[in-house]
């Protein structure tokens, strides 16, 4: 039956090291909210569980390795069993998957190619990230081999370019738009949108969008100290006792960033974050296979902080869309990113009313 919201549910322990326990857990509910990074070490066993027992399942990683992996391991039975596994439902990668998919359909025409730029603001108190963050990247960066084995592996179809190329940007660069240095963002989003475009170009023959993600910095001083920073975390991630110190010490080699606690109610409270997107395509009528872009849109995502805030009601929407969205969700059962499981749904409306909101900043012009 069908709980009403405010029912006592009550707590269900289970352990990602006794599989019983996670089977009994899944046959009893719907949908798993799954929060156990870093996934490498945590995700698959819930996943399992969830997929044999009938149960969807829904993640906030941001590790494309743990993604991708559960793709090639887990579609083909989630399809058989008519379950749905979604992955990067946090803020990786939802305002990024879905903010792209939000650009598309403002624009009149056909879009081509979107740039985001990430900018998170903290208020006096600075920034807190909890270290299960800090450690899966860290695991991720060193492992980054065995991630090209996995796209080997899973023989992705080629993702078609259309409209003008997309011109790749160095690792850093000055942005006159926003005044400050930006660099290449490190995380998931680049990969989950590649995967969502891929997806609707060969289940629903829509354009694919090429896409690229950004994160704004600050002025000189930031960018030397990020760089200090990051040529000391690259070196370090190489090796097994740089590792060890880097997962030891989150707090020294970020700065104060990452910590064992996480952040502050008060660190919580000052930070927000705006994701700016700028899309070029096709107006209607144009043929994108030939000639320059000549329409442009400007998009935004903003929210409150990314991690702890912004994260759960991602997360808890993207839930409610599998219950309540049925109708609009993908035909078949498998393992989706976000934009492909609900890029029919009304995520981004429901987003909208709790305060993660979609909005057009520039109509498109010609």
């Amino acid at each position: 039956g069908k709980a009403a919201p405010g029912e006592e549910v009550g707590v269900l322990l289970c352990d990602v090291g006794d599989a019983g326990s996670l089977a009994t857990m899944a046959r009893q509910t719907r949908v798993v909210l799954n929060c156990v990074g870093p996934y490498r070490f945590f995700g698959e066993p819930v996943v399992e569980a969830c997929v044999e027992n009938g149960a969807s399942c829904i993640d906030i990683s941001g590790e494309p390795q743990f993604l991708e992996g559960m793709y090639l391991k887990y579609n083909e039975r989630a399809a058989e069993k008519g379950v749905y596994v979604v992955g990067s439902c946090g803020f990786d990668s939802i305002p990024a998957d879905m903010g792209v998919l939000y650009t598309r359909d403002k624009l009149k025409g056909t879009l081509t190619a979107v740039e985001s730029f990430l900018s998170v603001k903290s208020g006096p108190e600075g920034l807190g990230v909890h270290d299960g963050t800090w450690k899966s990247a860290v695991y991720g960066l060193a492992d980054e081999a065995n991630l090209k084995k996995l796209r080997k592996q899973i023989g992705y179809a080629p993702v078609p370019v259309v409209g003008a190329k997309l011109k790749k940007r160095g690792f850093m660069f000055y942005s006159p738009e926003f005044k400050e240095y930006c660099i290449t963002f490190m995380g998931s989003d680049g990969s989950v949108v590649k995967r969502t475009q891929r997806y609707l170009h060969t289940e629903l023959q829509q354009t694919p969008v090429q896409y690229g993600a950004y994160v704004t910095v600050g002025g000189l001083g930031s960018v030397i100290k990020l760089m200090f920073m990051g040529m000391l975390f690259l070196l370090l991630v190489k090796f097994n006792f740089g590792r060890k110190l880097l997962t030891k010490y989150p707090e020294f080699f970020s700065a104060g960033c990452f910590t064992k606690k996480g952040p502050t109610q008060k660190q919580m409270d000052g930070t927000s974050f705006t994701m700016t997107f700028f899309g070029e395509g096709y107006s209607e009528g144009q043929d994108p296979q030939n000639g320059k872009p000549n329409v442009k849109i400007c998009t935004e995502v903003k929210g409150p902080e990314p991690g702890y805030i912004a994260t759960p009601i991602a997360m808890v929407q993207a839930a409610l869309s599998l219950l309540e969205d049925v109708a609009s969700l993908p035909k078949r059962g498998g393992v989706y990113s976000p934009g492909a499981a609900f890029s029919k749904t009304k995520l981004i409306d429901r987003l909208n009313k709790r305060g993660v909101e979609f909005s057009v900043i520039s109509k498109p012009e010609v």
